[in-house]
């Protein structure tokens, strides 16, 4: 792989990850240019191999069809596994099992870097808001943008060291990662996804009443370990109950 090459793929492959706002945010950049199947066909018309390239990013988006990060609950990042895995098995001339095989490795490489911007980038939070409380709008507005290096630096050096060098320099990085830093992104990690699914349930919920839904959900699935389509109907019909009810204390209150 050329050097240009390796820059082109590591400026696309940060710019569509999922922190990444310069594809129009997550619409075009995670949620399209960071698909595994987009970033196949991407990847191989950079690399002169576009079938091969499409192939092998089927088979990687087959492997995470299922995938949804609700509330920052990363079960796999996609964005490690496309950029790196899919280049890296094309110059090869591996198979797309090849592929695949990088891609679980590298999607937990990549959550660990998910965690470690969120971490780290609370301070760039903090000192937002001081700017704000200093009435320094135009600087606070800017926050964000500069706080974009640090996803910039686990994203685009990674991809384009790993793409130039090898896959052997992945393995080199993460045995560099010392056992006690792991143990703490590993602690906020756990955090973080119960944060977001409480944020997300305070905005959805019009009354604390409605909380046993997602309980009720919660002990279906988890405690009684029901398939989720039994329990995406058992929700339908709770939805429907709740709508008509509502519905008909609206009624009943227009008239009164």
């Amino acid at each position: 792989m050329t050097l240009i090459q390796a820059l082109i793929i590591a400026t696309l492959g940060y710019c569509s990850s999922i922190y990444g706002p310069w594809l129009f945010g997550t619409v075009g950049g995670w949620d399209v240019v960071g698909r595994p199947l987009v970033a196949g066909a991407i990847i191989g018309f950079i690399l002169g191999k576009p079938t091969e390239g499409i192939i092998i990013g089927a088979a990687v988006q087959a492997l995470y069809i299922g995938l949804v990060t609700p509330g920052l609950s990363m079960p796999g990042d996609i964005n490690f596994a496309a950029w790196i895995g899919i280049p890296l098995a094309i110059v090869s001339s591996s198979s797309p099992e090849y592929a695949v095989s990088l891609a679980v490795p590298l999607s937990f490489l990549g959550v660990a870097c998910v965690y470690l911007v969120v971490s780290v980038n609370v301070w760039f939070v903090h000192w937002q808001e001081k700017l704000v409380d200093q009435g320094k709008l135009d600087l606070a507005i800017n926050v964000p943008l500069v706080a974009q290096i640090t996803n910039f630096l686990v994203r685009f050096v990674p991809i384009f060291l790993a793409n130039y060098y090898g896959a052997g320099f992945i393995s080199n990085l993460v045995k560099l990662i010392p056992n006690w830093l792991g143990d703490i992104f590993l602690v906020l990690g756990k955090m973080l996804p119960a944060v977001g699914f409480g944020l997300l349930i305070k905005y959805m919920l019009n009354d604390k009443i409605e909380i046993l839904y997602f309980l009720i959900g919660f002990l279906l699935i988890s405690i009684f370990k029901m398939p989720i389509i039994p329990v995406v109907i058992i929700a339908v019909f709770l939805a429907y109950l709740d709508y008509k009810h509502t519905s008909k204390k609206e009624r009943e209150y227009g008239t009164h």
